[in-house]
């Protein structure tokens, strides 16, 4: 078969999901991709190569796993659904037999995901469902470290808010996260005709590199929960905005100071790294 024979297209997807009486949920927020061109783009977007392991969450009917199959060592695929999970080794076995030995399926949600089996996977590629796609990001960044990229297909107004810099509209806590962890840049735009169902927006392909955490003594749940006062009112101050988490607006003033930052600026204009410097010195007042 050539690359293109063992990829679904839209009359194998909804055969395949007939076969098996699934009908997409909006409770998992199921979009499958039917689109040939998409899958490629999204493989070709996302950079892996031969020695790259794959962790892929929600591959629902494989669109994506049998485009990604043939490019990479080993794709670790973490279905929720459990109908999907139970199918999906199959339809490789059925499309692509010799590309099986190269797919682990896990039935798990991918938030509660603590470990991975080997081999372990050096980058994460997926559509992920809208409702989770922040968290999922995060929590797999956090979970697993040798996570090295990150190419994923998410509502194109999440996208745009994960690549946001300071300063931007959009800029807000994701943006600010996932900057701890990695160089974040949009990959495109997707249009909504290349899914079944087709989702009442655009999606957006965000990449992400990853690379050191900024210099702190301060922890990262301890810079997250700056993050997170900053951005709970984002009309106010930093000053008054992390009074609570100072103790007072006078102590939230002297850490700002302390990390020179200015107290009457507003979370949506500092960067990660500020952050990072207001928590390592509320850490050791």
């Amino acid at each position: 078969m050539s690359t293109d024979e063992h990829l679904l297209g839209p009359a194998e997807i909804r055969d395949l999901a007939t076969r098996l009486g699934v009908r997409p949920t909006k409770s998992w927020g199921q979009n499958f991709v039917i689109d040939k061109g998409t899958v490629r783009r999204i493989v070709r977007a996302a950079e892996v190569g031969e020695e790259d392991v794959v962790l892929e969450v929600g591959p629902g009917l494989g669109s994506l796993t049998l485009a990604l199959l043939p490019q990479v060592k080993h794709v670790t695929a973490v279905e929720i659904d459990p109908v999907l999970a139970g199918q999906l080794p199959q339809t490789v076995i059925t499309r692509a037999p010799h590309l099986a030995d190269r797919l682990t399926v896990l039935q798990t949600d991918a938030l509660r995901v603590t470990e991975l089996p080997e081999p372990q996977p050096t980058a994460l590629v997926a559509n992920l469902p809208y409702n989770v796609a922040v968290p999922v990001v995060l929590h797999l960044l956090a979970t697993v470290p040798t996570l090295h990229t990150v190419l994923v297909m998410v509502q194109l107004e999440v996208a745009e808010r994960l690549a946001a810099g300071p300063g931007s509209k959009v800029y807000g806590v994701p943006s600010v996260k996932a900057n701890w962890y990695a160089e974040v840049t949009g990959a495109g735009r997707i249009g909504r005709n290349v899914f079944w169902p087709s989702p009442n927006v655009d999606s957006g392909l965000v990449r992400m590199v990853r690379r050191e955490p900024p210099a702190t003594s301060a922890s990262r749940q301890e810079v997250f929960a700056v993050i997170d006062a900053a951005f709970a009112q984002r009309r106010k101050t930093l000053r008054a905005a992390l009074s609570g988490w100072a103790g007072s607006p006078a102590a939230a003033e002297q850490a700002l100071r302390a990390a020179e930052v200015d107290p009457q600026a507003r979370g949506e204009v500092i960067g990660v790294e500020d952050f990072a410097r207001i928590a390592a010195h509320r850490v050791r007042s």
